[in-house]
């Protein structure tokens, strides 16, 4: 039976123990690993993921409608010769939406909690007008297109060790992570595609590597795995722009600061040699690549 599903469709926990067992049953219940068809590429996205809120997403630099942008240019049309024509809607797989439970494998309950405030959602967004606006519509306009990217970023971890590859077209959300969100990062999905692959997919999944390529440091994902030796961060990033957090970056096992306007032959040459030197002193059983797009010339989240 085809159980791949359609696009159109407490109090604060305390202890490691009590977040641990929170953890341990979502692994037993969750809905994010299901099958795909054999005809459906390891590529998710989901309309929905697309980001509005009466136009205020506009007042960040973060583009909040690149990933339906990213989508619409790989399926392309027949009218236009500059798409790449390479998915359509029948081969790309749709994700569920990351529930409280699922987000308890990394979150904290306070953390959770803490966004059904609109002043909290719009510190972490930056976009100040948010807080203002009642958090029913904060919920449906900003976290659930965030919690669907999350479970399409879980959903290809899973993905990607039974077809050796996967791609969410979305999530991304590097600068969460279990108990602090910002830079318009609500949910630590790289953290939770990590922790459900050690949890759930254990006797494959024993160590990983993050490769992250987004022009900011990744300070989530390095708070969540600073003291963890399975898992090895590569970080290459500006060092003049956002977040500048020096606590984070004990985790960065190869850190790669770039200074403003460095050349493609430079930067490639760097990416290269670093991922190289990355794989010759770990062997990971899974990769997490972020790729950011503010890397390249003329995105406006370079600056901020």
């Amino acid at each position: 039976m085809d159980k791949t599903p359609s696009c159109k469709s407490k109090k604060p926990s305390v202890g490691k123990r009590k977040n641990k067992e929170a953890a341990d049953n979502v692994m037993q219940h969750t809905q994010l690993y299901f099958d795909i068809k054999l005809s459906q590429w390891p590529i998710v996205y989901s309309p929905q993921y697309n980001i509005g809120f009466l136009g205020m997403e506009r007042l960040h630099p973060f583009d909040a409608g690149k990933w339906g942008r990213a989508f619409s240019f790989l399926k392309g049309d027949h009218h236009d010769s500059k798409k790449a024509r390479m998915v359509t809607d029948v081969t790309t797989v749709c994700p569920l939406e990351a529930t409280e439970q699922d987000l308890l494998t990394v979150h904290t309950q306070r953390y959770l909690n803490s966004l059904t405030w609109s002043v909290t959602v719009a510190q972490i967004t930056e976009v100040p007008p948010v807080a203002f606006l009642p958090n029913f519509l904060v919920q449906r306009n900003v976290l659930r297109p965030m919690r669907l990217q999350t479970g399409g970023t879980i959903l290809a971890g899973k993905l990607a060790l039974e077809r050796r590859w996967a791609i969410n077209i979305g999530g991304g959300f590097h600068h969460c992570s279990a108990d602090k969100g910002g830079g318009f990062c609500i949910y630590a999905d790289i953290s939770l595609c990590i922790r459900f692959l050690f949890q759930k997919m254990a006797d494959r999944v024993k160590k990983a590597m993050i490769i992250d390529l987004d022009a900011h440091q990744g300070n989530g994902h390095e708070t969540d795995f600073k003291n963890d030796p399975n898992v090895y961060i590569l970080d290459v990033f500006n060092c003049r722009i956002y977040p500048h957090d020096e606590t984070a970056k004990v985790a960065i096992k190869r850190r790669v600061e770039l200074e403003c306007f460095e050349d493609d032959r430079t930067y490639l040459h760097k990416v290269e040699t670093h991922v190289e030197g990355a794989l010759n002193e770990f062997s990971p059983d899974v990769i997490v690549y972020n790729a950011g797009t503010d890397i390249l010339d003329g995105d406006p989240s370079f600056t901020s």
